[in-house]
């Protein structure tokens, strides 16, 4: 039986769809608003980086919260370029994306892909959401990240429902009997 190979057919995979994404500065430090197609990671960075190539220079790093991502590359590779990806639980903001370049560190506004058109639109131009509102909830985010740390590193928690003990106890009282 032939065999026959038809080389129409590419064994690439097509090109991605240009990254969903708007450069308007807003409060709280953001440098953008980014909304990406789904939650992979090494699918969604290379149309973002080169999409800020020409703007911000080569991205050469990402750091992101894992909340979010649930596959973290090391690395992520397209067209000749590696991206760096890091994570972290504690400096990072789940709903922000920090990108590293020659030129600096920029921090984007991540919508969740499962938003809808309408509202990640409204999201993307600045509207439906004031610029106190959007810094409003950043600042509620950091306040919350620090009373998570404030009540997991012994801050004030809830009052414990056992009395505390008065006098002296442990090994105190032990070496005073002997």
């Amino acid at each position: 039986m032939p065999v026959t190979i038809d080389r129409t057919t590419s064994s690439r995979r097509p090109p991605s769809p240009p990254a969903r994404l708007s450069l308007t500065p807003a409060p709280g430090g953001l440098d953008g608003v980014w909304w990406p197609r789904s939650r992979a990671l090494t699918r969604e960075l290379p149309p973002l980086t080169a999409a800020l190539a020409d703007r911000w220079g080569r991205i050469t790093g990402v750091t992101v919260h894992p909340a979010y991502w649930p596959v973290l590359p090391h690395r992520v590779s397209d067209a000749g370029r590696t991206v760096r990806v890091r994570w972290s639980t504690e400096e990072q903001d789940p709903h922000r994306l920090t990108l590293l370049s020659a030129e600096g560190r920029r921090d984007v506004l991540v919508i969740p892909p499962e938003t809808p058109a309408n509202a990640a639109a409204r999201l993307m131009a600045g509207d439906g959401v004031g610029a106190p509102a959007r810094e409003g909830s950043a600042d509620r985010v950091d306040a919350r990240r620090r009373e998570e740390v404030w009540e997991t590193d012994g801050g004030a928690g809830r009052p414990s429902s056992r009395p505390l003990p008065v006098g002296p106890t442990g090994r105190s009282a032990a070496r005073r009997r002997r």
